[in-house]
């Protein structure tokens, strides 16, 4: 298998601790935001979480990757999803679930990096994300990142003429 491209979506958001911008997102302004969505440099985009933030995937690096031959793997929502899918029906759509509902809860408060008010406004999120995962191509249980992971990797095999995949 190529060697995988992992896309690093642009956002608004304050960087948590430990975050590297470029390499585990590509922070920006609301302004710099809207910039690359007027100018098209986007491939999705959309509001997080109540318009808290916004959220998308520069379209260039994974255009390049793509007529590089390499599969791509772009993180995104379920908006994010549908408007990949619009962009690239022969896109894979991988939706990774957790366990359960109450593993959710307990690793988004788990993580004591956002306030309650985000807290809850992820988890309406990820309710309606669940309802809706019959919209995609395979569903992976994250129970273990490590098989979560390779899982992932098995569908990508498993699809050489795939060019992206989407989780």
């Amino acid at each position: 298998m190529p060697e995988l491209v992992f896309s690093v979506s642009a956002t608004t958001r304050d960087p948590r601790p430990g975050e590297v911008d470029g390499k585990d997102y590509r922070f920006t302004s609301r302004d710099e935001f809207q910039r690359m969505i007027e100018s098209g440099e986007l491939l999705e985009w959309a509001e997080i979480h109540g318009g808290l933030q916004l959220s998308g995937t520069p379209a260039a690096p994974v255009r390049r990757a793509i007529e590089q031959g390499k599969p791509v793997l772009v993180e995104v929502d379920l908006a994010g999803a549908r408007a990949v899918r619009a962009a690239m029906p022969e896109a894979l759509l991988v939706f990774m679930a957790p366990p359960s509902w109450d593993v959710l809860v307990e690793r988004l408060t788990g993580r004591g990096t956002e306030s309650a008010e985000v807290v809850e406004r992820r988890l309406a999120t990820a309710r309606v994300e669940l309802e809706a995962q019959d919209e995609f191509d395979a569903v992976i249980v994250n129970e273990d990142v490590s098989r979560s992971c390779d899982e992932l990797v098995s569908l990508l095999v498993g699809r050489p003429e795939q060019s992206e995949s989407t989780h």
